[in-house]
């Protein structure tokens, strides 16, 4: 039986990349920002590319945030953040000085590099992945496995047994999470060729 995938439309960038990533490995997915069709999803994906502090903004003015807590807490669906949709699930963010929906307790923080003109911000590019512990988004997937990246801010989790993979630029940073059926990850599978498709494969299975 088909489950149905909302990607939630907040108003940021990079709903479409997604769409289409998902259109091609036929899974059953739409866009939406009413709050009747994200309730009746089965699996919830938060994309995004964009400000934090305006992001929560348009959540918050949209009425989306209870809509969201439910399927989380209530009803426990499996929940995707990518990129800034994963830094939405923390407590806090520097960028706009926000608070997030506080789903997994830490903060992100922006890139704070020893050499600028060596290490650019924002981080943009591919990059390896090394993964902490098993998880079932990441089935089939290798450590070193190299994903696309493009961001200025990071997570810095609270407890960092939450951690699934960690990635090098100038320093360790947390590049995806999980706890229980919410799953971050800081770079954009819908943009990472076939070992993102695999990613995607994982999230249609759980």
């Amino acid at each position: 039986m088909s489950q149905r995938i909302v990607i939630v439309d907040y108003g940021m960038g990079n709903l479409n990349s997604v769409k289409r990533k998902l259109d091609r490995l036929k899974a059953d997915s739409v866009v939406s920002s009413n709050s009747e069709v994200i309730l009746s999803a089965d699996k919830l994906i938060l994309p995004g590319v964009g400000n934090f502090g305006k992001a929560m903004e348009n959540l918050t003015k949209s009425g989306l945030i209870p809509v969201l807590n439910q399927l989380a807490f209530e009803k426990k669906i499996p929940i995707l953040g990518i990129c800034l949709g994963m830094q939405l699930m923390c407590e806090s963010s520097e960028e706009g000085n926000a608070k997030g929906l506080g789903w997994i307790e830490g903060r992100v923080k922006r890139f704070s590099v020893s050499d600028p003109f060596k290490f650019k911000i924002p981080h943009t590019g591919w990059n390896t992945l090394v993964l902490h512990q098993d998880s079932p988004i990441m089935k089939n997937i290798e450590n070193q496995s190299e994903f696309y990246f493009v961001h200025a801010f990071h997570v810095e989790l609270k407890d960092p047994i939450l951690a699934i993979n960690t990635t090098n630029y100038d320093y360790t940073f947390v590049s995806g999470f999980q706890k229980e059926n919410i799953y971050g990850l800081q770079y954009h599978p819908e943009k990472s060729h076939d070992i993102g498709d695999q990613v995607f494969k994982n999230f249609i299975e759980l």
